[in-house]
């Protein structure tokens, strides 16, 4: 597959896989759009960037995935959890558990050790617990993110890490495009995604290159 049939095809399976439950849905786009004002935010406040990407889109996100979303056998796509979780690209389930408590982790390291090791200065030129806070953040985020892409280099090859490392930094946008629908459907009462529509091939192509 080129790069952006590659790219597709992974937006594909994870809104398939992971992405049934329209609550979830609806979280992602919050979360979405909380990561696009965090996007902006970055070039204004650092620090508020980082409150506003770890403590508001991630957890909105994580909330939609491990409170909402299915875990039982995969009716629609015809396979086991276990399959999903074996198969997952990026960071499955167990990976994010890792993740969170590491995220977690470094705060309550930071609290006990405000330097850090040496990382970060103290006395009279120290700054703030949650400046220096938001900056492990963003070195945590960062550093997911480079991890599992150099990661999937050996695993799957460099352009599926790349292609990836595109697909995560693009999704806040894409989530925007398929789940604006999802507060819609959940006023109608229709709580899950029979995903029927998206099983039109060229319907799939339209909606998950539109931002590619």
């Amino acid at each position: 597959m080129g790069f952006i049939e590659e790219l597709r095809q992974q937006r594909w399976d994870d809104h398939r896989f992971y992405h049934h439950n329209r609550i979830n849905q609806a979280l992602h786009l919050v979360s979405a759009c909380c990561f696009l004002a965090s996007y902006v935010l970055l070039f204004i406040d650092p620090v508020m960037a980082v409150f506003v990407g770890w403590l508001l889109a991630f957890v909105l996100r994580q909330i939609g995935h491990f409170y909402f979303e299915p875990t039982t056998y995969d009716e629609v796509n015809d396979v086991s959890h276990e399959h999903k979780e074996s198969v997952k690209v990026g960071y499955n389930l167990k990976r994010k558990v890792i993740l969170i408590s590491v995220w977690v982790g470094s705060a309550a390291l930071l609290y006990a050790q405000p330097a850090m090791f040496g990382l970060f200065a103290t006395g009279e030129f120290a700054n703030t617990y949650w400046h220096n806070l938001a900056m492990l953040w963003l070195f945590t985020g960062f550093g997911a993110l480079l991890f599992r892409t150099i990661h999937l280099f050996f695993l799957m090859g460099v352009q599926s890490g790349l292609v990836w490392f595109t697909k995560i930094l693009t999704d806040p946008f894409h989530d925007v495009l398929i789940y604006h629908k999802s507060p819609y459907f959940i006023v109608k009462g229709e709580m899950y995604d029979t995903m029927e529509d998206w099983y039109d091939e060229s319907l799939v192509k339209q909606k998950f290159s539109a931002s590619s």
